[in-house]
């Protein structure tokens, strides 16, 4: 044994320390393989966990080597420092090897349940699940292997007591201090449990049509149908109303609507829409009906509803159910479409005034004349004032005989 603890010595185990660890785990991985020939779970475990594992090997072994062959003539400060370099990177490793078992039986929940299948409702909600737990399960093993590392260190030691007694009010200023982060973080786990929403769902959110893509603890990510992302922080899924198109199941019923004119044949566009189904596999076969749901005013209303085994198989149902439609009132039905009718209703024609008519308004017009009423108002305005001359004989006649005639003998002459 003391041969070993030599510089030379501490080289070869160190090289024999990596040849085991290779051959270790070449065994291990050839044994897997055999195994995958006959079932699927050993290539998951190689994919998640063969980089931990590998390198969680190559630092027990070289640990051990060290500890072995390790010279006495090194001191101790340092014999003690590469003690506890190996001991971190062994709880570093650990925990990384650890966490990937994890990931390795959460993945193999996963494989059991397929989303590609028409009624994938069950799979996607173990799926939100486990990815959350996967989530969980990843912040956990940082914080333990944190925990486990600080620990290592006996100044940090001799302080656990007091950080375990001020725990409490540490805890409430950090709780207040994030309390957002924390609303989120519940939130997120509330969604994950409470099968509010799953991946794959179809929602309606801030009038946005699209479907879920991530759920995180924090935040939600939905893939909107024009291929952006609106990103929801989780509270907003516990806190305000929003549409869930695949709650229970992925079969949607959708609407196609048309103003027509009133000589609509509704039984012609009937053969047609059953026409148009039959011939598409969009269509899921349980609802295909045309009806006539409002007539007043100058439209005829027609409503087909029809269904498909999820949302965006409707929507193209939908539009080609639209176009199929229109064609044929188009080249089949064109007293179907819409018309505006307006009612033109001519005037009759101003006929032209005699003149007795004219002079009648004329005299109406008037205000002295036209008639007797009018004439004699003007009389009273127009008529002459008498004037008396003045001849000195005071009788006005000129001849100053006093008897007002001209000749002056007394009689009248014409």
């Amino acid at each position: 044994m003391s041969a070993l603890r030599t510089w030379p010595g501490l080289a070869v185990a160190c090289v024999v320390a990596v040849v085991l660890a290779i051959v270790v785990t070449a065994i291990v991985g050839a044994v897997l393989r055999v195994v995958a020939r006959r079932r699927t779970w050993p290539e998951l475990l190689i994919r998640n966990a063969r980089v931990p594992f590998r390198l969680f090997l190559l630092i027990v072994v070289l640990w051990i080597a060290v500890a072995i062959a390790l010279p006495p003539e090194v001191s101790p400060a340092w014999r003690q420092g590469i003690q506890h370099t190996l001991l971190i990177l062994a709880i570093v490793a650990g925990v990384w090897f650890a966490a990937a078992l994890v990931v390795f039986v959460e993945d193999l929940g996963l494989a059991r349940y397929r989303l590609d299948v028409p009624d994938n409702r069950y799979a996607r909600k173990v799926r939100t699940q486990v990815l959350i737990l996967r989530r969980l399960t990843v912040v956990a093993a940082v914080v333990i292997g944190l925990g486990a590392v600080l620990l290592t260190f006996p100044a940090l030691q001799a302080a656990g007591a007091s950080l375990l007694a001020s725990a409490g009010v540490i805890g409430i200023i950090a709780g207040v201090a994030a309390q957002s982060s924390l609303a989120n973080l519940f939130a997120g786990i509330q969604l994950a449990f409470s099968d509010a929403i799953r991946l794959d769902d179809v929602v309606v959110v801030e009038q946005q049509w699209g479907t879920i893509e991530e759920i995180t603890l924090t935040y939600v990510v939905v893939h909107v149908w024009d291929d952006r992302r609106l990103v929801l922080p989780s509270t907003y899924f516990t806190t305000k109303p929003f549409e869930n198109w695949t709650r229970q199941h992925s079969e949607l019923l959708g609407s196609v609507e048309f103003d027509l004119d009133w000589r609509v044949s509704p039984a012609g566009m009937r053969s047609e829409l059953n026409r148009v189904l039959a011939a598409t596999d969009l269509w899921d076969g349980r609802t295909g009906v045309l009806q006539v749901t409002d007539a007043v005013a100058g439209w005829v209303r027609v409503r087909v509803l029809v269904t498909a085994k999820d949302a965006p198989t409707l929507f193209d149902l939908r539009c080609l159910v639209r176009e199929r439609l229109v064609e044929w009132m188009q080249r089949y039905a064109p007293a179907s479409l819409p018309r505006s009718r307006v009612e033109l209703v001519q005037p009759p024609e101003p006929t032209e005034p005699t003149a007795r008519a004219r002079a009648q308004s004329h005299d109406d017009a008037r205000l002295f004349g036209g008639s007797p009423e009018k004439e004699q108002r003007g009389a009273q305005f127009t008529e002459a004032i008498p004037v008396i001359p003045s001849d000195g004989d005071g009788d006005g006649d000129g001849d100053g005989d006093g008897d007002g005639d001209e000749g002056g003998d007394g009689q009248a002459r014409p």
